[in-house]
């Protein structure tokens, strides 16, 4: 039965939130885009002079359309849409006041400073909650608060390293190019700031209910051991450690990329109907040879099923067996280069390219939000913010600074 459609709200489901975002690089400025997609007023605090590291982590770098020198990093742009950039030195005592005074103010703060650092400045979350009890911190590190491992700074690569997951991708060993691989995005960056995000929004629902915040404390690590998932049960089944696949999947067979007449392409398939289907369209009795029929068997005989596949799949083009397997049910698609993924129709059907207005140019393509929600749908896209470019008018705002108050701390080097 079709339900009647609710009518769109005209406010963003955390239209009401407040988020003093002091994190830098990935996750933490990852959970807090997420969350000012859903309408939170999301204050991005940066150092002076740099500020987000990622700012620099180029090229490619955005040029400017009046040809002047570029600016923000293209990886920068790709995590902090939608925020409001304030500079503020916190190593000095008039900037820690000011954290204080925006905190008070704030739902949520966080942040991805070395287990302590903030405490050394008096901006830890046993300070700030002093003042704001209803105060939600989630602080993101690479190992935790806790353990051994506490004041180790941790990156992704190195995380996806210890955490296992690199050795679960890269071809075999005694395959050409066999060696552990790292992903291609930063995954356990990205990951952890999915989980920040949830878990922000589950620490707020408990609030609610009671008035009471509380401490988050994400670590990389941790979301990596956690994302690892079903490999983890092999392991933790068999008490033997999952091995690389390259393109394959442990479990399920057929389900790895194959050689088509004119390129790769993924075949899927992760049920037993399926692949009957797809048999019955290939015009081979697979399906009904007891070493295939069922995906157990199919494992099995791997190395024996793998190489009949392959051999039929080089007789016709990417383009026609995915126009001759989709319509049948069969996951099958093109392995797609960028370019090809935001000409895709269906990419294009769901809005997932937007295009915003710059300080530096008037049209700067972003990927958009894709959380599609009927009554509280995202907030259109506005583009990250230059460094600073909203440090007087948020301490304005926010603050009731007076022109003069702004200008003294300008020349002391506290904003920027």
């Amino acid at each position: 039965m079709t339900q009647a459609a609710s009518p769109v709200s005209q406010r963003g489901a955390l239209s009401h939130l407040r988020v003093l975002d002091m994190s830098r690089v990935v996750a933490g400025p990852w959970a807090g885009q997420t969350l000012a997609d859903l309408a939170a007023r999301v204050i991005k605090v940066e150092r002076p002079g740099a500020g987000d590291d990622t700012r620099s982590w180029g090229p490619p770098f955005l040029p400017a359309a009046d040809g002047g020198a570029p600016r923000d990093s293209a990886y920068y742009l790709s995590a902090n849409r939608g925020k409001k950039s304030v500079v503020i030195d916190i190593a000095k005592p008039a900037g820690q006041a000011l954290i204080r005074q925006l905190s008070r103010s704030c739902d949520v703060v966080i942040e991805n400073y070395k287990a302590g650092d903030l405490e050394r400045y008096g901006l830890g979350y046993e300070a700030l909650s002093r003042e704001n009890p209803g105060l939600i911190y989630c602080s993101i590190t690479g190992f935790g608060q806790t353990g051994p491992m506490r004041n180790v700074a941790g990156y992704d690569f190195v995380i996806q390293a210890m955490g296992g997951l690199m050795s679960l991708t890269g071809e075999r060993d005694a395959l050409p190019g066999g060696g552990p691989q790292k992903v291609g995005v930063p995954v356990a960056d990205l990951v952890t700031g999915m989980y920040a995000a949830v878990s922000i929004l589950a620490a707020l629902a408990h609030r609610t209910q009671t008035g009471q915040g509380q401490y988050i404390d994400m670590a990389l690590l941790d979301v990596q051991v956690a994302m690892v998932a079903a490999m983890s049960m092999n392991y933790f089944v068999s008490g033997r450690a999952p091995g690389r696949y390259g393109n394959a999947a442990a479990n399920i067979v057929p389900y790895q990329t194959f050689i088509a007449a004119d390129g790769e392409l993924v075949l899927a398939i992760g049920n037993d109907s399926q692949f009957a289907k797809f048999c019955e369209a290939l015009g081979v009795e697979y399906a009904s040879d007891p070493r295939f029929a069922r995906n157990a068997d199919r494992v099995r005989h791997r190395d024996t099923l793998v190489p009949l596949l392959a051999a039929e799949l080089k007789r016709r083009s990417v383009s026609e067996w995915v126009d001759l397997l989709q319509p049948l049910g069969v996951p099958i698609g093109p392995i797609n280069s960028l370019g090809q993924v935001f000409d895709h129709p269906q990419v294009i059907a769901r809005g997932m390219k937007v295009d915003v207005s710059h300080p530096l140019r008037e049209h700067l393509p972003l990927v958009a939000s894709p959380m599609k929600l009927s009554v509280t749908p995202t907030v259109p896209a506005v583009a990250p913010p230059m460094l600073g470019q909203h440090t007087r008018a948020v301490l304005r705002e926010q603050l009731d600074l007076s022109d003069a108050e702004l200008e003294q701390l300008t020349a002391a080097g506290v904003i920027q």
